[in-house]
């Protein structure tokens, strides 16, 4: 059997490729930046003297980190519209994202902050430094230097996982493929062009990553240290 490829009526379908592929690099971003904002919160949470702040962020990052991304999306979106509570398309892939990367992102900030010597903080503690000031200049900065590329790693996955969303009609770059193929009966030469998307897409967030891990983290860049 022989199959004959022809990429030109797939390639025609160009506008909407990148239209799929914005979307889901928008769908990423925002995921990353409010997903780490609350991982940050649960680590600290779980690291905390409170018992019932253990308890809750333990609970969820368990949750989360136990229950498939696909079973998340569909608890969102459709489960919570039978409680009356309909979401968007949009935000309701956003809130699965969020909610999904933010419970890997607090497990890997926690290994850093545990990472930490305790000496460091009973140095601190000895200057008379606040609170607030030894979790942002002792802990966190330094622990999430030390974690950076897991994390840098995880919202990568995080954006491969993002074809998930295609499960609720989110129009991100798989959804456009099946779209797509389905008017063009082209399956093959759509998912080579869409696996080059993902992969391009891939490539360009770890340059992003590798160049914003210079900026923010100057000790590093001076000594070196790959990040």
């Amino acid at each position: 059997m022989r199959y004959q490829f022809d990429f030109s009526s797939v390639v025609d379908y160009w506008p909407s490729f990148l239209h799929g592929t914005l979307m889901t690099l928008q769908l990423t971003v925002i995921a990353t930046v409010v997903g780490l904002a609350i991982g940050v919160l649960c680590a600290i949470g779980r690291r905390s003297q409170v018992r019932l702040a253990q308890l809750v962020c333990g609970a969820y990052v368990e949750v989360v980190r136990n229950t498939p991304f696909l079973v998340q999306i569909f608890f969102i979106f459709f489960g919570l519209s039978s409680v009356g509570l309909r979401l968007p398309i949009f935000t309701a892939a956003i809130l699965a994202m969020v909610v999904n990367v933010a419970a890997y992102s607090a497990e890997i900030v926690r290994a850093g902050m545990d990472s930490i010597h305790p000496g460091q903080i009973e140095a601190a503690e000895s200057l008379g430094m606040s609170t607030p000031q030894i979790y942002w200049y002792v802990i966190l900065r330094p622990a999430l230097e030390r974690v950076y590329p897991a994390l840098t790693s995880q919202f990568i996955l995080m954006m491969l996982s993002s074809s998930v969303t295609s499960q609720i009609a989110a129009e991100e770059l798989t959804a456009i493929a099946n779209t797509i193929q389905s008017d063009t009966f082209r399956s093959f030469e759509t998912y080579i062009i869409v696996a080059l998307l993902y992969l391009a897409l891939s490539i360009l967030l770890r340059i992003g990553f590798w160049g914003f891990g210079l900026v923010i983290f100057p000790r590093r860049r001076k000594l070196g240290t790959p990040l």
